[in-house]
């Protein structure tokens, strides 16, 4: 995947901080794109003035920042799906979540990236297993 220009200015428009952990996150989703048979290409687009990636059998996943919880940034996943409860249910105390559109990290966490990379991995096939109970990722 090529870089989207309009999404770099937004990257760069976030605090240097919380720019780094938003481009770890970003990583997080691409590396996970090639290791989840499946998935195929995924588009980076702005969705909501957020860097949102899209996968054809995919939920888009957006992640963004906010300056009201300036300490404060996420993964947001579309509220009509399952995934967010379906990670909470997996992951009651492992993160930290937004009802059923985030997963919420604060400047300072230790990011659990083996599981997180799971919640990826479900949101970007999400289409094709949306119809089967989502436990026991």
């Amino acid at each position: 995947m090529s870089a989207n220009s309009k999404v770099q200015k937004v990257f760069e428009q976030y605090p240097v901080g919380i720019q780094s952990k938003l481009l770890k996150l970003r990583q997080f989703i691409l590396d996970t794109a090639i290791e989840t048979a499946g998935v195929g290409k995924v588009e980076e687009a702005l969705k909501w003035g957020e860097p949102s990636y899209i996968a054809k059998n995919g939920s888009t996943i957006r992640i963004g920042w906010k300056p009201s919880k300036p300490d404060q940034y996420a993964m947001y996943f579309i509220c009509n799906t399952n995934l967010v409860d379906t990670f909470r249910d997996v992951y009651p105390d492992l993160f930290s979540y937004e009802g059923n559109r985030a997963i919420v990290f604060s400047e300072n966490d230790e990011i659990p990236v083996v599981e997180l990379k799971q919640c990826i991995s479900l949101a970007l096939t999400y289409h094709t297993r949306k119809h089967l109970p989502m436990l026991g990722m």
